[in-house]
């Protein structure tokens, strides 16, 4: 899968990548191609119509598409985080009702937690869903009425499933125990009320949400159970971390090798770049710490495929490798000089995509807090 999905990005998306990120133009046909792949439906079970892929194999994939054009990896990051939430923690009905057909790329998803004021504090959102219609019968409750805005929130035009974390009980205390997950499908009362510009990541679309009296029906709420959505968040977000990490090794090595060949072909006082000590440092370093990344990211991936806890794991791998990317996009550009600060290079898109791995799936500040503290809790790492 890994090598098949290396070959389309090298035949059909490194042609084209470049012309439609400066025209932010909608790959729809790329997207089509990813459909008849089976790459939306890669973390599906084989019960549901997926491929049931490692989460190895999914890094992996994220890689390539990254290699390629990092905005097709954020095409299939949320879907596959739903994906994963109603595979762990969603009903029969549930999954028999979205699975399949999301194995296919017929519905596509994604997950809405960021709001206007409370960023990585997810904790503190305001997005309410209130009980409507409950009798004495549980079974004679009509739903929720939802109320309330989320940011950022990528593929939400074209998304026809939404798992909107929300809160159900906004007096519980602790905070998060009133918190629950709805799987929303479009319909009154729920608006994609812009599309917000971008820096990088272009083509697919990032929104603001709103929701303004929007009915949802009981039996979407994920599991059946409120007040798990948090925690059910969490674990999903460990393979969003994951395939973050996995984007921003993709990009990296986008950039180192389109920086190797330019060093390469490219010379000054009579001999290649690569070759004086500054430019070959760069690209020493770059190449030991991509290769650092990828083991960090496919060591967390391997927890998750061995049915460990990886949040540790998928935080460190997050954060390390978009640091890593950050700098290594920064040294493509001063290898290429004054053409990497060329659109007709494509080390400029690098250099802009780069920052969206610091900030999203939780910032890197963020990330720091979730590793220590599960380096408290655990004791340390552990030994190896």
């Amino acid at each position: 899968m890994v090598d098949i999905v290396a070959r389309f990005v090298d035949e059909q998306v490194r042609p084209t990548a470049s012309d439609l990120e400066h025209h932010d133009t909608y790959p729809e046909r790329l997207i089509e191609q990813m459909r008849e792949l089976g790459i939306f439906g890669l973390v599906i079970p084989t019960e549901y119509d997926g491929a049931g892929a490692s989460t190895d194999c999914y890094a992996r994939v994220t890689m390539e598409l990254a290699r390629g054009w990092m905005s097709l990896a954020g095409a299939v990051g949320g879907h596959s985080v739903v994906a994963k939430l109603l595979t762990l923690f969603g009903t029969e009905d549930q999954k028999r009702r979205y699975l399949p057909n999301m194995a296919t790329g017929e519905v596509r998803a994604t997950m809405a937690l960021t709001e206007p004021g409370g960023g990585s504090d997810l904790q503190a959102m305001r997005t309410v869903a209130r009980r409507e219609g409950a009798g004495e019968d549980p079974g004679e409750d009509s739903g929720y009425v939802v109320d309330g805005a989320k940011m950022w929130i990528t593929n939400a035009e074209r998304s026809q499933l939404v798992a909107l974390l929300c809160k159900t009980d906004p007096s519980a205390e602790p905070r998060h125990r009133g918190i629950s997950i709805l799987l929303c499908e479009k319909g009154p009362g729920f608006t994609v009320s812009r599309s917000l510009p971008k820096l990088g990541y272009k083509g697919v679309e990032s929104c603001e949400l709103s929701f303004d009296g929007y009915r949802v029906d009981a039996d979407q709420l994920l599991g059946g159970v409120e007040g798990q959505g948090f925690a059910q968040m969490m674990k999903g977000l460990e393979l969003g971390r994951i395939q973050v990490a996995g984007r921003a090794v993709g990009v990296a090595m986008a950039a180192l090798n389109d920086s190797l060949a330019y060093a390469q072909q490219r010379e000054s006082f009579g001999k290649p770049i690569w070759r004086h000590q500054s430019i070959g440092n760069y690209l020493a370093d770059m190449a030991t710490g991509i290769a650092a990344a990828k083991m960090l990211t496919l060591d967390a991936a391997q927890r998750s495929d061995d049915g460990q806890r990886c949040d540790l794991e998928a935080g460190m791998a997050k954060l390390f490798a978009s640091e890593v990317c950050m700098d290594v996009t920064l040294k493509a550009v001063r290898i290429h000089g004054g053409y990497g600060y060329s659109t007709e290079f494509d080390v400029e898109r690098y250099f802009r995509d780069a920052p969206l791995m610091i900030v999203g799936e939780g910032t890197n500040e963020i990330q720091r807090n979730v590793i220590v503290g599960q380096l408290v809790a655990r004791g340390g790492l552990e030994r190896w």
